[in-house]
């Protein structure tokens, strides 16, 4: 995690500074990190301390806007090729800001339930992946519009997740696999029947 410094807010464009809690040693200007969830480009770094700008455009989709001095966040650097992929691929591309409905305590485990704008539901199924806040997590069970994830002690310890509670608004992103799929079948005109069946999926 990290920690905001200032936010900066302008007519077209915004300034974000965070200071880091890990190494960001190995950070360069010009390099993409994930500040809860949202892909932002580095600007300037002094020391832990970087900048990053922010569009209207992020800042319409995302929580970003409502960050104030002292708000831990999730931080991710970007994924290189020879890492290891702990989950699901994350653009940090956030797909829309959901509500924080439900949280219980369980032996284990916390059970978040999160409300997304209908939209998105389509792209939601169990045993899926969602991002909530940069953390990528497998989605437990749906029910209308909200989604229901499970917070292991060490992801709670860890990121911001652990701190949530009834009402907190997150960035959710989708897994982007489903919308190319939408993307493919709306193209080709929808899936014939005929092959569905052939193929035993009716």
């Amino acid at each position: 995690m990290g920690k905001v410094k200032r936010l900066y807010r302008g007519e077209k464009m915004s300034r974000l500074e965070v200071e880091a809690g890990g190494d960001i040693g190995d950070l360069k200007i010009g390099d993409s990190v994930a500040v809860n969830g949202v892909c932002l480009t580095v600007t300037a770094i002094t020391g832990k301390v970087f900048q990053a700008e922010i569009s209207e455009e992020t800042l319409s989709r995302s929580t970003l806007g409502q960050l104030r001095p002292g708000d831990a966040v999730n931080l991710e650097k970007a994924l290189r090729p020879i890492d290891f992929m702990g989950g699901h691929m994350v653009l940090g591309h956030v797909d829309a800001v959901g509500i924080v409905r439900e949280r219980v305590e369980r032996p284990g485990a916390c059970v978040v339930g999160i409300e997304v704008p209908r939209d998105l539901v389509k792209y939601i199924v169990e045993k899926g992946s969602i991002c909530v806040d940069g953390v990528s997590l497998t989605v437990n069970q749906c029910k209308d519009s909200v989604f229901y994830v499970n917070i292991i002690p060490h992801t709670a310890a860890v990121t911001t997740l652990g701190s949530k509670h009834t009402g907190d608004r997150v960035n959710v992103e989708t897994d982007i696999i489903g919308k190319y799929i939408e993307k493919l079948i709306e193209k080709k005109g929808g899936i014939d029947e005929r092959f569905l069946a052939e193929h035993g999926y009716l």
